[in-house]
């Protein structure tokens, strides 16, 4: 068995639980690669000496490897898909952050986890991708066009609300005047697209959320839609640039850009263990059925 081992940050007492899953890996004599500037990282903390192969970007990664693990929290599994990609590596969420929604597992569980997973009580919950192209092309966007989580677009350099143009399937929607527009799949209805009134759906739907931010006109609403949409927007205001977001990237586009955003040609797997589920993270992280008046 091989596996990735991929985070973004050191935080207080990461050290433990980092040797905790290397020395768990390591008793079933399991191949670890480590990503190259986090191996830097806890070697500069002085978690580990040993030295560990490792790998730095998509084109070292390949389909011999059986598992991902990202250290830290959501965002780290959203940067982690860069080097995911087609891939079709399953990726599996140790959370050192803060909520997580996508990496279930918490940094006291590791042992158990691992157990589990090593006895494959877990199943893969394949989670839809977004594709972005634009007219004209953006440098800025490259190779990495697409996002797990949401699509974005957003005023810059204003108070002023923006305007977005909104077509499905060539078909005129409306135009929105807001702060922005959240294109979300499944994966992401649990964050940005929340926070802004959207709606909560499951993984394994297969929809999109369009979620205004902040809009003018109070009738616009949340709409769910089917994935294989087209969706066009185009984007005016009184500065000349606006902001798209690609889950945690940004890329600044002129006025006249069209952006077309549709469902990429591959999907990311997750690993969702046995002992939990989607319906029990929602439980636990937004204390559904929780009586907090006494």
């Amino acid at each position: 068995m091989k596996v990735g081992i991929y985070g973004q940050f050191y935080h207080q007492d990461s050290g433990k639980y980092i040797q905790e899953l290397l020395n768990a890996l390591e008793r079933d004599n399991i191949q670890i690669v480590i990503e190259k500037e986090f191996l830097h990282l806890i070697q500069n903390n002085k978690t580990v000496t040993k030295e560990y192969n490792h790998f730095s970007t998509f084109e070292e990664l390949d389909p011999s490897f059986d598992l991902f693990f990202s250290i830290g929290g959501d965002g780290t599994i959203l940067k982690s898909i860069n080097f995911i990609r087609d891939l079709n590596i399953p990726i599996l969420g140790i959370n050192t952050g803060r909520l997580g929604f996508l990496a279930t597992i918490q940094k006291e569980e590791i042992a158990r986890s691992i157990s589990t997973l090593l006895q494959k009580k877990y199943s893969i919950s394949e989670r839809t991708v977004l594709s972005i192209e634009t007219d004209p092309p953006s440098e800025e966007i490259g190779e990495n066009n697409f996002a797990l989580n949401e699509i974005a677009v957003s005023r810059k350099n204003t108070t002023s609300m923006i305007t977005v143009e909104t077509w499905l399937d060539d078909k005129c929607l409306t135009s929105y005047w807001a702060d922005g527009l959240i294109i979300s799949t499944p994966t992401s209805s649990t964050g940005y697209s929340l926070s802004c009134g959207g709606l909560i759906i499951v993984p394994n739907t297969d929809a999109l959320v369009i979620t205004p931010i902040a809009p003018h006109n109070l009738n616009a609403r949340p709409l769910v839609i089917k994935d294989n949409t087209k969706i066009t927007l185009k984007v005016s205001g009184r500065e000349n640039n606006y902001l798209v977001s690609m889950d945690s990237r940004i890329a600044t586009l002129s006025n006249e850009t069209t952006i077309t955003i549709k469902t990429a040609p591959f999907k990311i797997s997750m690993v969702e263990l046995h002992t939990d589920s989607f319906l029990q993270t929602l439980r636990k992280k937004l204390l559904w059925g929780e009586d907090r008046r006494n």
